[in-house]
């Protein structure tokens, strides 16, 4: 139908077009009023006329105020006008109107031109961070480990053959630009005794895709798609990988799921089958990223099974990007006990082969002692800071308080993602123009995210 179909009734745009002409019909009668121009003929002869009897005289300024009343009540027209219009637009394309719309293109154009950022682990740690991550950046890519065998995405692993989902669905439900329902809907556990029970949806919704898409990396690409998901979700390998630890002791424990329950300390992480391929995506982005940020998450089993992926070690290692490690804030039963900040940090660089962090964020909120409680029997304490243990290994370290205040100790979102947002800055990532205004809007981001939490 082409341009014809703008005509069409009913469509609510016709009214508002019209009156955007009335309001530049008047700007010009005003501005030829103004300046006098002798174009006007007629109109501007009545007008004479007109101001004769109304005031006695000829009067050159009677018809220059008149012409400014006429520009201003036309340019107000123009806007009313031009504001409905938008409008109209604007409600059937983009139906949710939670914010102003100039505050939503704001936040669209710079996230987009945000910095390229790489996040690299896997677990419920990952997931906290992108909550807070897509509020910094669109470009954001989370490379997942893909070793889970326990829970449902073990079952679907053993079942379909095809690698853990879990951590992917946490990952993409967390980068989502979706309703807080959606998110129940992806993380919704079957109860009961059927053969169901114990399944998430979302891990069966993933695999349903990976199976009509005829992959893994094309069912996530679609999921992403049908989630509005604000950057990327790519596994580290497609491999049927499993995790296999060295004690001290000289015992080796394999498998996920198994190595916390042995309660021995770790002296190395291993992977089968060892030339397990990276994808490409995950080393591309890798590659291609302003920044690198480890964890937070399961040291020993979500953060330091991707470096060992043939192909991601060496992308790291070659990466010019800023290298950035968040430690977690508590002690993980069978993997960290007994750790503190500096412990993490050299289990990372052990197995990395090298020295090839910037920065450490770690946590330096005090823990009341009613959220200590739930923790005693599990075993799990704080982590120590460490700064200046971490500083002698040539490290920058940026203690926070990043604590959240509900009932179990955890990371922040929005107090993670507001330490990072300071850093990039500092940095320069996003470079020098129009700073305040990026970080005043990408604040107004972090009150949408608190108050999609409550809603929930």
């Amino acid at each position: 139908m082409g341009w014809i179909s703008w005509l069409c009734p009913g469509i609510n745009l016709k009214r508002w077009l019209l009156l955007f002409a009335v309001g530049v019909l008047l700007c010009a009668l005003g501005l030829a009023l103004f300046f006098n121009y002798q174009l006007m003929g007629k109109a501007e002869e009545l007008l004479f006329q007109m101001t004769y009897l109304t005031t006695g005289r000829y009067s050159n300024t009677v018809i220059m105020i008149m012409g400014v009343v006429l520009l201003v009540v036309g340019f107000g027209i123009m806007i009313y006008g031009t504001r409905r219009l938008i409008s109209s637009v604007v409600s059937v394309v983009i139906p949710d109107k939670n914010g102003s719309l100039m505050e939503t293109i704001f936040m669209q154009r710079k996230l987009t031109k945000g910095p390229a950022i790489t996040v690299v682990g896997g677990g419920t740690g990952l997931s906290t961070l992108l909550r807070g991550m897509k509020y910094i950046t669109n470009n954001c890519t989370a490379v997942v480990t893909s070793a889970d065998d326990g829970g449902s995405s073990g079952r679907l692993r053993k079942e379909l053959g095809i690698i853990p989902p879990g951590d992917l669905r946490n990952c993409l439900t967390a980068l989502a630009d979706r309703e807080p329902l959606m998110e129940r809907v992806m993380q919704y556990r079957f109860q009961g005794d059927s053969p169901l029970a114990g399944h998430c949806f979302g891990n069966l919704f993933i695999a349903a895709m990976a199976e009509a898409e005829g992959g893994m990396e094309a069912g996530l690409n679609a999921t992403s798609q049908i989630l509005k998901v604000r950057g990327r979700v790519i596994p580290s390998t497609l491999a049927n990988i499993q995790l296999r630890a060295r004690m001290f002791d000289g015992t080796e424990i394999t498998g996920e799921s198994e190595i916390p329950k042995a309660h021995k300390r770790i002296a190395k992480m291993m992977m089968l089958p060892e030339d397990a391929p990276a994808t490409q995506g995950a080393v591309e982005a890798i590659t291609n990223a302003d920044v690198l940020i480890f964890g937070p998450g399961s040291l020993y089993t979500s953060v330091i099974p991707n470096l060992l992926v043939d192909g991601i070690r060496q992308a790291i290692l070659e990466s010019k990007a800023v290298k950035i490690y968040i430690c977690n804030v508590m002690t993980q039963p069978g993997e960290t006990d007994g750790y503190g900040a500096y412990e993490h940090v050299q289990a990372l660089i052990k197995h990395m082969g090298a020295q090839f962090l910037d920065y450490v964020i770690v946590n330096d909120q005090d823990i009341t002692v009613e959220q200590l409680r739930q923790y005693d029997a599990k075993g799990s304490m704080p982590i120590t800071p460490d700064v200046n243990k971490i500083r002698s290994l040539g490290i920058t370290v940026v203690p926070a308080r990043l604590i959240s205040k509900h009932d179990l100790v955890r990371h922040d979102p929005r107090k993670l993602a507001r330490v990072l947002i300071a850093l990039i800055y500092r940095l320069r990532l996003f470079g020098r123009g129009m700073q305040f205004f990026d970080y005043f809007f990408m604040r107004q981001g972090m009150r949408k995210m608190k108050q999609q939490e409550e809603q929930q």
